[in-house]
Formats: structure tokens, sequence, C-alpha cells
């Protein structure tokens, strides 16, 4: 990546819902240019789930997620929506997990639940349900935290939170993802 100019960020966009089931299939090759051609610098895509890395004059992250999901609906057909997080967002989910999170790999699977700006961690948690000894969720700043062990994986809630209308609303990443998008970025 070329150096940040003053009145340039990095963020990340974590796309809902694409090369899931066969549904809105997006190569990352196409998605990299889509926003190379829109102006945006320093495009980097990680793996097929729709992360994109990217730098962009300062903007209100409402404005640029808006004209991201305008992008993406117009390039690509993708009605789908965009959680937005800026570097400094993203040091805050990393910096911010419960203590011990994602320490034991070998035993829980650990993600994080980027919330939209419409929703607050708060009201996520009062509709993300879990099990008792299966499943445990936190709160963070624009995130839920939520692992699960992975012995008893099929007995998680994890899976449900997909058939409730506020699943609209957020966009699921395991942690290795969360914290090595981080490491892209920085």
């Amino acid at each position: 990546m070329t150096a940040r100019t003053a009145s340039e960020e990095i963020y990340v966009a974590l796309l809902r819902g694409i090369n899931v089931g066969g549904k809105n299939i997006i190569r990352m090759a196409e998605l990299r240019r889509c926003f190379e051609t829109q102006g945006f610098r320093d495009v980097v895509t990680y793996i097929q789930s729709g992360n994109v890395i990217f730098r962009a004059p300062d903007s209100t992250p409402a404005a640029l997620t808006m004209r991201i999901e305008e992008m993406l609906a117009s390039a690509f057909d993708y009605p789908g929506k965009v959680v937005l997080r800026s570097r400094r967002q993203m040091e805050a989910v990393v910096s911010g997990a419960p203590a011990g999170f994602g320490s034991q790999p070998d035993r829980h699977r650990y993600d994080a639940i980027f919330l939209r700006d419409t929703l607050t961690a708060q009201d996520a948690m009062g509709e993300v349900r879990v099990r008792p000894g299966v499943d445990r969720a936190w709160a963070g700043e624009g995130v839920l935290y939520f692992s699960r062990l992975i012995a008893q994986a099929s007995r998680s809630y994890l899976s449900r939170l997909v058939s409730m209308p506020v699943y609209q609303e957020m966009t699921i990443r395991n942690w290795n993802t969360t914290t090595r998008l981080l490491q892209l970025m920085s």
C-alpha cells in the first residue's frame, strides 16, 4: 500500500452474503476492479466472503457506506448491505475483545458479529440468544463477540441468528479473519 495522504483513511468494507450457497457470486478480481474504477486506492480483497480493504478520502461513514452500496448494486446487481470499519475501529474491535477471546481455537469457535450503524450492541445482545454451556456472547463497540464450543457446535444458537430479522443489520467474520483484516490494514 502506498503512503497515506492527510485527507485519506483506510477502511474495510465487509459485504454481507456474497459467494454463499451459490448466491450473489462476485469474483474478488472484479470486486477489486470495481472499487478501483470508482477512485478508491490501494484496494485489496481478502478471501471470497467479501472483505475489501481500501483507501478513500475522509468522508462520513454513512455517506461512504451508501456510495459503496450503490456502486455494488449498479455493478453487480447486488442489493446487499455493507458494514464499513476504519482502521481505528478495527483496532478497537481487536483490542476490545473479552479477556482470553480467541485463545483456545482447539476448543472454541470465535466470531466477531459486526453491526451496521442502525443497530447498537446492546440492542443486538437482546436479540442474540446463547445456549448455556455452549455459547457465550459479549457486547463491544459496534460488534458482538461470540464463542461456541466446537464439541457442541451443532447445539449452538448462532445458526438461528441468520433467520432472524436483526441479521439483516449485521455480518459475521471468524476471529482469524478479523485479526488478519486488521493486519492487512496496518
